[in-house]
């Protein structure tokens, strides 16, 4: 089954070239079923990339979803067209009212700020809060996983000596859960930050539980009890080349920064670099979607109760 995104979203050829079924909404306008309504938060300044990367991961399921793109007002987006936020982006006030099945905040590039001085915490602050009762999982990505937990729960994050920039193996502390159902033991996922959020503060907190972790790269999924927040410390979204892009432009700023490690075919930057997590990533967003979404939302969307649990129902 397909995606549904707006017809003329830049992302569509993109995806049609690497044959993702994707359904334009004069499309879709016509099928007579529910589709999944999702929000995501784009919050990292490569609009189009972060978009496109995203939809590729939300794509390969049997389910149609619909995708409402949110922007903040309070920040002034440099890196893109406002025309294609004029076209494609929502704001807070524009969907207060309405409630939503699942929810992606992404990273973005302010870790080395603290929280309540990058411009936008206020509003994003009350989209979180607002989350709560709106939204019926919400899966939070890198800085937009800090920033939840320190929202949320008050942890917060730590600086590291120098940045977590590579591909790093984790492995599985609730193999049972299902949202690592179809999971090898060990899994790569990409990192790039300066900062950390620690075990043992998560530990602290009994409405949190660790699900996986790398012994390099520390923390990777925590979830709450009631499985409708997920917090991932990596970018499982990731392109092949987003790694090697990152490094360019800090090689080219003059910044003194590492290869990232287990990337490049012997560490050399000249090569192609190799793909190694591109499958459990699709399967992590698949599952995300399938069990503690489509599984466990309410149909009529306005019912979402903020008390419930999202847990899998069982498989039909």
């Amino acid at each position: 089954m397909p995606i549904r995104i707006p017809d003329s979203l830049p992302a569509r050829k993109t995806l049609d070239g690497e044959n993702i079924f994707v359904i334009t909404e004069h499309r879709a306008l016509h099928q007579d079923i529910r589709p999944l309504k999702l929000l995501i938060l784009n919050l990292m300044p490569t609009k189009i990339v972060t978009e496109t990367q995203l939809l590729r991961q939300l794509s390969n399921t049997p389910l149609q979803v619909e995708i409402d793109l949110l922007r903040t007002i309070s920040h002034n987006a440099k890196n893109v067209d406002s025309s294609h936020l004029d076209m494609f982006y929502v704001s807070y006030d524009d969907i207060c009212d309405r409630f939503y099945d699942g929810m992606i905040i992404t990273g973005a590039p302010v870790e080395n700020l603290d929280f309540d001085k990058v411009d936008y915490w206020p509003e994003l602050c009350e989209i979180m809060e607002w989350s709560k009762t709106h939204v019926h999982s919400t899966f939070h990505i890198c800085w937009g996983a800090q920033a939840g937990l320190y929202y949320h729960y008050g942890i917060p994050k730590h600086s590291l000596d120098k940045k977590k920039f590579g591909i790093y193996s984790h492995r599985i502390l609730t193999p049972n859960s299902p949202f690592f159902r179809g999971f090898d033991d060990t899994f790569n996922a990409p990192h790039s930050r300066y900062t950390e959020i620690r075990a043992e503060d998560i530990e602290k907190k009994p409405d949190l539980e660790i699900m996986a972790v790398s012994d390099e790269a520390g923390v990777f999924a925590v979830k709450n009890q009631k499985s409708r927040q997920f917090f991932i410390f990596g970018h499982p979204e990731y392109d092949r080349e987003t790694l090697a892009l990152e490094y360019q432009r800090d090689v080219k700023n003059g910044k003194k920064i590492d290869v990232p490690v287990n990337y490049y075919p012997d560490d050399d930057p000249t090569r192609e670099p190799m793909m190694t997590w591109r499958a459990h990533a699709q399967l992590m967003y698949t599952n995300w979607l399938n069990y503690y979404v489509y599984q466990t939302t309410p149909y009529i969307i306005n019912k979402i109760d903020p008390n419930a649990d999202g847990e899998e129902r069982d498989e039909q």
